[in-house]
């Protein structure tokens, strides 16, 4: 049986069995992620049918059915990508999510059967990094999987690990730290990413579209809350005071412009030249 690229398996109740997917012969297995990727959801048939399609493309796959045991195997595998179904029993996954982010900041995707905002919302404010709602096709949640994976890599490190902002802020790109008044202040994967992208357009605004793409990925363009709310995780960690941000500013209605640094740093270079000079 041949599979054709991108497609979408579906469950049927009958007493035929597929084959396991490593052992089918395709162009898709044959790709080389070796990313280990934990699927967890109390349904077995939505756990074979994500661990099918992940294998096919390459991913090493392990399962959960529950909560508890997920964030066991977190501590026991440390997986590169979590992928957690909401609607479980005894712990469902917005508890277990927000244990696990106690412990980790492993990624992870939410699983939900409701395209409720509100709970989209209250998944991002745990730390979830994406979401995607059931019923899903196998084209969907990889595309969904590599756009997350590819976020967690990081942007290609600066010659200078640590860019200095001015005398309260820096960035160290090595340890993809801030450091605010001389603390070290950890960010995670997304955090990161989207900080990078707007201290190289410094001066610059970058619309909402483009920075959802560089970050994200070009399929979460129109995502504007993953943006706004990764806006305020960061400037919850770099400004003095959130509320009257002083590095990163809001266009309304365009997107957001980081701090002219540079130029600042210019014009306090030439200033100390002219003193030296009278």
């Amino acid at each position: 049986m041949t599979c054709p690229e991108g497609a979408a398996f579906h469950f049927v109740e009958s007493e035929l069995v597929v084959a396991r997917p490593v052992e089918i012969e395709t162009p898709m297995s044959k790709s080389n992620h070796h990313e280990l990727i934990l699927v967890v959801d109390d349904e077995p048939r939505m756990t074979r049918f994500i661990r099918m399609n992940l294998e096919l493309e390459g991913y090493r796959v392990i399962e959960a059915h529950g909560g508890l045991e997920a964030l066991d195997k977190v501590r026991t595998n440390l997986p590169d990508l979590v992928i957690l179904d909401v609607m479980m029993p005894e712990l469902d996954g917005f508890e277990t999510l927000a244990m696990l982010r106690e412990v980790s900041n492993v990624p992870v995707i939410m699983l939900t059967v409701r395209a409720d905002e509100e709970d989209k919302v209250r998944g991002l404010e745990l730390g979830a990094d994406d979401y995607v709602t059931k019923p899903f096709g196998a084209r969907e949640l990889v595309s969904r999987v590599k756009a997350v994976l590819r976020r967690t890599q990081g942007p290609t490190t600066p010659d200078d690990a640590i860019l200095q902002i001015d005398d309260r802020l820096a960035v160290d790109y090595n340890s993809r730290e801030v450091i605010v008044e001389g603390e070290r202040i950890k960010l995670r994967p997304t955090e990161f990413r989207l900080l990078y992208h707007l201290i190289e357009n410094a001066g610059w605004v970058v619309p909402h579209e483009t920075l959802l793409a560089k970050v994200w990925g070009y399929e979460y363009r129109e995502e504007i809350q993953y943006l706004r709310l990764y806006v305020t995780y960061l400037r919850k960690k770099i400004e003095p005071d959130p509320s009257d941000p002083r590095y990163i500013l809001t266009e309304r209605g365009v997107g957001y412009r980081f701090i002219d640094f540079h130029s600042k740093a210019d014009r306090q270079s030439d200033d100390q030249a002219h003193e030296e000079d009278v």
